[in-house]
């Protein structure tokens, strides 16, 4: 379902994502527009003046250079028709310049555009020209605001007898840098379209990728996220397109055995770096699909199921049903056990009415042998597994597998050299892994010609190792290491659980020792199931 979030008719900036990104970006646009503008405007006027001064100073020295204007200047006299101001005229025309002034030592005009003011003083102070340095100025003259460049000028015995000073108006100048301002804010004006449509367009993807949210609904919606994300019971783990976690919930933390401290740290590495090669790695990577996948992840049974996310990455949720599975095999055992308190009920039954029935007849002596052989049977199978096995849970479990073994058809014995002390550290894990161990075998011997099941149960210094035997099909070579993946079974499932759990509980119980659970073939056929659990015994 949609998010819709409530349109705001506020004046002042705008309150949905799109509109603010797009505000902020042509702001920004603008002002840098601005600022380059300027950054610009300010050196290329100082650079225009500087051109005008340079050049002005350089038509001066060109007329300096010319050693006719100085004898010139010696042997004339200050009038409208001097060779002084026919030579000066004549570069002001080729040059373009405003004026070309040629003044003698004692700052009279020799040459000037307006022939009314040759030989009169010139406006500004001549000092530093005539001393022989060379001027660069803007200033104010006679002809108004120019760009002015002054040069002494030298007789050809070295001797300074005057000096060139040219004008370039300074409007010029100005005019060509207002000039330059049109094209330069239409380059800026094309820059800045550029980058309106630029940035309405990225504004319209982020438009469509954040559903037209505002930035106060996009942070409402994160707090949400993390609290539903780290409060439900629920593990939850995101991953993107390469497998690579986004994020783990305090309960996925939980149930796969990660530090909680550290869940935050995990993202961006690899899933298979985070869980290690298995079942459960391939199960949340989608390499196994399904619904419902059973995985074992350390002593917990876990279901998983996975949804695939637009971007290509995934969203897989966990939920623990290691509880529930061994309170589904404790019914099962239950209903076996029922299973046979009935059927031995029946047998009791029948017993009785034998027993009635040699009462009636008189004969006492068969009655009291039947009683003592149906009394024996029982008390013989209870003896020999508590001479053999001391421990009073794994004792009981025998025994009542025994019977249950019995009801349907198949013997169920200890080996010979059956031992086991009354010194294990987990009894618990270990009935466990032999209730699994003898069940499978139970199923397996039921259906075959000479059905038998043989448990071998003994002490090697702390060492507990436990064999099952049974008189079944076997397992064929390339498939024994299978039978301990989650989810493998040749039976048809309960109807109140899954199967294929039993043998990977018992492999992955085994490996939480530091132990080991193999398959293998028994010596008469069948199957041979071993466990070795060091440091199983105080």
């Amino acid at each position: 379902m949609r998010f819709l979030p409530p349109r705001s008719r506020r004046l002042g900036l705008p309150r949905r994502a799109v509109s603010q990104i797009l505000f902020t970006q042509l702001a920004i646009a603008a002002g840098v527009l601005v600022l380059a503008t300027g950054l610009f405007l300010a050196p290329l006027s100082h650079q225009l003046d500087d051109q005008a001064m340079r050049r002005a100073l350089a038509i001066a020295q060109s007329a300096a250079a010319d050693p006719s204007l100085a004898a010139d200047l010696l042997r004339s006299r200050p009038t409208a028709d001097s060779p002084v101001q026919a030579s000066a005229e004549r570069i002001r025309s080729a040059t373009g310049a405003e004026y070309v002034v040629v003044l003698d030592l004692a700052g009279i005009r020799r040459s000037h555009p307006s022939p009314d003011r040759i030989g009169r003083p010139v406006s500004t102070d001549p000092g530093d020209v005539l001393a022989g340095h060379e001027v660069m100025e803007i200033d104010q003259g006679t002809l108004g605001r120019s760009a002015r460049g002054k040069v002494p000028l030298v007789a050809a015995d070295g001797e300074i007898v005057g000096a060139v000073s040219v004008g370039i108006a300074y409007d010029s100048v100005r005019d060509r840098l207002l000039g330059a301002i049109p094209g330069l804010l239409a380059y800026a004006g094309g820059a800045l379209a550029a980058g309106a449509l630029a940035a309405y367009l990225l504004s319209r993807r982020i438009q469509r990728q954040t559903r037209d949210l505002a930035f106060s609904d996009i942070a409402g919606l994160l707090a949400e996220r993390e609290a539903m994300l780290h409060s439900i019971r629920e593990g939850v783990i995101a991953l993107d397109r390469d497998d690579r976690v986004r994020l783990v919930n305090d309960e996925a933390a939980r149930l796969l055995g990660l530090d909680q401290d550290r869940a935050a740290t995990l993202a961006g590495r690899p899933l298979d770096e985070v869980l290690g090669p298995g079942r459960t790695s391939d199960v949340l990577a989608g390499r196994v699909t399904g619904r419902d996948l059973l995985t074992v992840q350390g002593p917990r049974v876990l279901v998983a199921n996975r949804m695939p996310t637009a971007d290509g990455g995934a969203v897989a949720t966990l939920r623990d049903r290691t509880e529930l599975e061994h309170l589904s095999r404790e019914l099962d055992s239950t209903k076996g056990l029922i299973d046979a308190l009935r059927a031995q009920d029946h047998e009791h039954a029948n017993r009785l009415h034998t027993l009635l029935g040699l009462l009636e007849l008189g004969l006492h002596e068969e009655a009291a042998a039947f009683v003592t052989e149906v009394v024996g049977v029982h008390r013989t199978t209870a003896e020999q597994v508590a001479e053999k096995v001391h421990d009073p849970l794994l004792a009981a479990l025998l025994v009542g597998k025994a019977t249950v073994a019995a009801e349907r058809g198949v013997p169920l014995r200890l080996a010979p050299e059956s031992l086991l002390p009354d010194r294990l550290v987990d009894p618990g894990g270990l009935v466990t892994i032999l209730g699994n161990l003898v069940d499978n075998a139970l199923d397996a011997a039921a259906g075959s010609t000479a059905p038998l099941i043989e448990v071998d149960i003994r002490a090697q210094g702390r060492t507990a190792v436990l064999r099952v035997r049974d008189s079944g099909p076997g397992i064929p070579a390339g498939r024994r290491e299978e039978i301990f993946t989650e989810g493998w079974s040749t039976k048809q499932p309960a109807a109140h659980r899954e199967r294929g759990l039993g043998l990977a509980l018992v492999r992955r119980l085994a490996e939480r020792q530091g132990g080991s659970a193999r398959a293998g073939e028994a010596e008469d056929g069948g199957a041979e199931f071993s466990v070795v659990l060091p440091e199983a015994l105080r």
